[in-house]
């Protein structure tokens, strides 16, 4: 079990969750400020963000969307720890005469593409993903190459990397980049748990996961749907931290809607305080992460 204070991580948005599956989705840029920093009153010391088009809900990758959001949040909490994500644009539906053709619904696109908003607004951290994997009907592509041309842009930024790990195969791409200099070590890791033909959401998972990092590194993990919440548990038991947040899942309990991120980073939190453990402050967790203190 975890000796030191948990960082409790809140997503609050996304890229799949439709509009359409709960009316309580952040989608414009205030939107989601104000619920990262509710998120934060509720003890979430690091919030991950994706942003949307405002007018339609669909995802988006617009850099002053972002600017917006990081900007509002700034303002209202210098403290929280800011995490951008730069998943978008990496998946690829072939088309079905010629699967090297791409499909409607491809997102692919260059690697500098996607850090693009990382170079420009410097958040405290951003996600790289390690993952090719069939996501859903889907292909998600993230070559050794491109992980590496990515890693470069978020280095040149001074942003830290919060590797997203779908699968073991990924720790080992991982090792492998922090063994010749693309990464530093022992770095800081996410388990993502639950994603179909990815980590299985269970206690065997995710100690195999923690058991292949180098010593002494920081990691987290989340489950999808209905096992966000055991994966909390099962993840501090097991020494990690935790994240929450409605890119995860939209339910506070079986057939109960969550109105707000907020209620689901203090479940999170009672969980974790219920057994025994403390949730780390946004000051607390910049020292465990080795970020700066809080950037004007």
């Amino acid at each position: 079990m975890s000796t030191t204070k948990t960082l409790i991580t809140c997503a609050v948005t996304g890229n799949l969750v439709k509009p359409e599956q709960t009316p309580h989705l952040p989608i414009t840029p205030v939107q989601i400020a104000d619920e990262c920093l509710a998120a934060a009153e509720a003890g979430a010391s690091q919030v991950h963000i994706h942003v949307r088009n405002p007018e339609t809900g669909k995802p988006s990758m617009e850099v002053e969307l972002y600017r917006e959001v990081v900007d509002r949040i700034r303002r209202g909490n210098r403290e929280l720890i800011v995490n951008l994500t730069t998943g978008p644009g990496g998946r690829f539906i072939p088309s079905e005469d010629d699967p090297k053709v791409a499909a409607p619904g491809t997102t692919l696109l260059p690697p500098e593409k996607r850090v693009e908003h990382i170079a420009l607004i410097r958040p405290d951290v951003c996600s790289l993903d390690l993952n090719t994997m069939n996501s859903g009907p889907d292909v998600v592509i993230n070559t050794p190459r491109n992980v590496r041309r990515m890693a470069k842009v978020m280095r040149e930024a001074g942003v830290k990397p919060e590797l997203e790990i779908f699968d073991s195969g990924d720790i080992n791409l991982a090792l492998d980049l922090i063994a010749d200099g693309t990464l530093d070590g022992p770095a800081m890791w996410t388990f993502v748990l639950g994603v179909k033909y990815g980590f299985a959401p269970t206690p065997e998972t995710l100690l195999y996961a923690r058991n292949m990092l180098p010593r002494g590194a920081f990691w987290s993990a989340f489950g999808i749907g209905r096992m966000e919440f055991p994966i909390v548990a099962q993840a501090w038991l097991l020494g990690g931290h935790v994240r929450v947040g409605m890119e995860d899942n939209i339910y506070l309990e079986k057939g109960v809607l969550a109105e707000s991120n907020a209620q689901l980073v203090a479940k999170a939190r009672d969980i974790l305080v219920s057994l025994g453990g403390e949730v780390a402050n946004p000051r607390e967790a910049r020292a465990m992460l080795g970020l700066p203190d809080a950037r004007s």
